[in-house]
C-alpha cells in the first residue's frame, strides 16, 4: 500500500467520522428544538385559553 493510498484512506475515515459527528449533533439539536417548540406552543395555548375565559365572564 502506497503513501497516497494510506493518506486517502485516512482522509476518507476522517470525513466519514465528521459526518457521523455532524449527524449526531443535528439530531440532538433537532430534538431539543422540537421539545422547546412544543413547550412554547403548549404555553401559548394555555395563555389563549385563559384569555378567552376572562373575556366571557
Amino acid at each position: 500500500m502506497g503513501i497516497a493510498s494510506k493518506a486517502g484512506d485516512l482522509a476518507f475515515k476522517s470525513f466519514t467520522a465528521a459526518l457521523g459527528v455532524a449527524t449526531v449533533y443535528l439530531a440532538a439539536t433537532f430534538s431539543v428544538n422540537l421539545y422547546r417548540g412544543l413547550a412554547w406552543h403548549n404555553a401559548q395555548s394555555k395563555i389563549d385559553g385563559q384569555g378567552s375565559n376572562e373575556e366571557s365572564t
